[in-house]
Parts: structure tokens; C-alpha cells; sequence
């Protein structure tokens, strides 16, 4: 059964054979994000196809072996291809009521048989997932800015649809450096968008920050050397930094509530994008809450020197984060 991807709350809760295919990976990964992983939060199992072909056998035991406290797990299988057709046929058979099941494909012709199968089973859900539009795109950014309640103009939106080249998951990593930047901002304006969006052509001032407070220092190391920042560049990620340091100090009083990283991490608001949660968790686990205090005092520290001493600002804020990337805490 074809069914596109907004009318997904509308499929019956029996159907749980997905097929998700096409090349928007970044919508396929919303939609997975937000309407499957965070129901199944402790029962999720990704698999690619290559290795289940291998040992089909052992794929089959652990999806039918559940622990006491799981009621159904989730099942992600990523790259299939026609030639996992047969497996699913025989779950299929097998009629196996406590698992659901996505199969992330890219494009499947019309004659795929793995396509032609969930197309023409009603209880089976085909999702195709085509590339965005400038509509779409424009729709996704002022959702973001509406929720951040900041005010941006059609041509800051025109200028991050450019640099997203049309894709949706570039998009979400360029709203996501403008996210630790704007926070408590009313409004962001066009040399701001620029700075973040065109800080270096692989790397953002938020993953430079990431990587060092995931204590990743030859990332973080890299990242410095293959840019060449500007005393703008360096207020931006100075100011990133402490954005992210109070966010960890936020997360981990959320913690203490819940005593529980991953649950503290989920229900965190603003909701943190998918892809960051996984470091972020390395993050939480790398700083404690003294830690994270006193590293925000001495970056309020190391602002103050960047703004006094610009000949050699870059050379102070490298130092210092590198330092961190490789400091051991208790």
C-alpha cells in the first residue's frame, strides 16, 4: 500500500512492515526519529542488509528472542535491496505480531520487486521520499525560527536554502549551527547567517565545539588546522561554546530528576536534533556538573582576552580548546 509520508499517522496500528525508499534521507530520518525511535526507545535493533544475508538464521533469533520488559521492538534495516525479498516474504509467514519493521532503501525502480511487493500488499505500507522543493525547504525554516521565536527575513531564508543546496538533512545541519549561536536572540541577521553557514566548507563552529567537549582532540585538532578564522569566526565560537556548556549544565540537572542520561537527553528542551544526540551523550558522560561550572568561568575568561588581544586571539582560543579536548576530568 503507497502511502505518502504526512499521512503516516493514519496508518492502522496493525500495519508493521515499512518500506521506506528514495534519496531524501533527511526526511526518511524525521519521520524515523520522530514517529518510531522515540516509541521504542529501549528496543531498537539497525541492522544493514549485507549482514543479515549472511546469517539469516542468527537475524531470526534475535528478533523472535525478547527480553522480559520489551513489548515490541523496532527493527531498522538500512540499504535493502531486492535481494531481501525472500526474508521478508517468510516473516511475512511467519506473521510475527511484536516486532515492526523499516526497510530504508534509496530509489527502487517501478520494477523492484521489493517495491511492487509493499505496493501492492494492503498490509503493507510503501513510503516513497522524494527530494525537496523550495516550498518545502521555506516551510522548514520558519517552523525553526517560528519555535525560537526569532524574526528572519525571506532572504536570510533564500540565502540558507542556497547553502543547503536543496537538501533537506544540509539544511538540518545548517540550522543547527544557528541554533547554539541564537540562543535568547530575538532576531539573526544576514553577516551572522554568512559567519555560521560559511565558517569553513566542511566544518561548523558547532562541531568544532562538539568534538572537543566529546574530548575528540584529533578531530578537534584537524578542524583548527583546516581553517582559518577570523576574530569574527572566534567571538562565534567562543560564544558557541558557552551556548553548549550551559545547555550539558541544563541536561545534567534534568538528570538528576531522572537518573537516566538517555531519558534526560530525549526529553530535553529545545529538543535535540536526532543526529547530536549520540554525542551529546558522550558529552554529558565526559562532564560533570563542577566540570562543566568551571569551564564556563574560565570561557567567560578567555572572551574577555580574545576581545584585548586580536593579534593573537586565534592562537589563545586554539590552545584553549584543544586543552580541553584532551582533559581528563574526575
Amino acid at each position: 500500500m503507497i502511502v505518502k509520508s504526512f499521512e503516516i499517522n493514519k496508518i492502522n496500528n496493525s500495519h508493521k512492515i515499512f518500506l521506506f525508499y528514495g534519496e531524501n534521507e533527511g526526511h526518511k530520518n524525521e519521520i524515523i526519529e520522530d514517529k518510531f525511535k522515540k516509541k521504542y526507545t529501549n528496543s531498537i535493533y539497525v541492522y544493514e542488509e549485507n549482514e543479515i544475508l549472511k546469517n539469516q538464521e542468527n537475524f531470526f533469533n534475535e528478533i523472535l528472542s525478547k527480553s522480559f520488559f520489551e513489548k515490541e521492538k523496532l527493527i531498522i534495516i538500512n540499504r535493502t535491496t531486492d535481494k531481501i525479498k525472500n526474508l521478508i516474504d517468510e516473516i511475512i509467514e511467519k506473521k510475527i505480531d511484536d516486532i515492526i519493521i523499516i526497510l530504508n532503501s534509496n530509489s527502487l525502480e517501478k520494477k523492484s520487486k521489493l517495491r511492487i511487493l509493499f505496493e501492492k500488499n494492503k498490509d503493507l505500507t510503501c513510503i516513497p521520499f522524494y527530494a525537496d522543493n523550495n516550498q518545502t525547504l521555506n516551510s522548514i525554516i520558519n517552523f525553526f525560527f517560528r519555535e525560537k521565536k526569532i524574526s528572519i527575513s525571506q532572504q536570510l531564508i533564500n540565502v540558507l536554502i542556497e547553502r543547503s543546496r536543496g537538501d533537506r538533512k544540509n539544511l538540518s545541519n545548517e540550522l543547527q549551527k544557528i541554533e547554539g549561536f541564537s540562543l535568547n536572540k530575538k532576531n539573526i541577521n544576514f553577516q551572522e547567517i554568512i559567519k555560521l553557514t560559511n565558517l569553513a566548507d566542511n566544518y561548523s563552529a558547532s562541531e568544532l565545539i562538539d568534538h572537543c567537549l566529546a574530548k575528540n582532540t584529533k578531530k578537534t585538532v584537524t578542524i583548527l588546522n583546516e581553517n582559518n578564522y577570523s576574530d569574527e569566526d572566534n567571538m562565534i565560537i567562543i560564544k558557541t561554546l558557552l551556548n553548549k556548556l550551559k545547555r550539558l549544565l541544563k541536561i545534567h540537572d534534568l538528570i538528576d530528576e531522572k537518573s537516566n542520561i538517555d531519558q534526560a537527553v530525549s526529553s530535553f528542551k529545545p529538543p535535540i536534533f536526532w543526529k547530536d544526540k549520540p554525542i551529546v551523550t558522550q558529552q554529558l558522560r565526559s562532564w560533570g556538573k563542577k566540570e562543566l561550572k568551571d569551564l564556563i568561568f574560565e570561557s567567560n575568561s578567555v572572551e574577555l582576552l580574545i576581545k584585548k588581544n586580536s593579534a593573537i586571539a586565534k592562537n589563545i582560543l586554539s590552545d584553549f580548546i584543544i586543552n580541553n579536548s584532551k582533559k581528563t576530568n574526575n
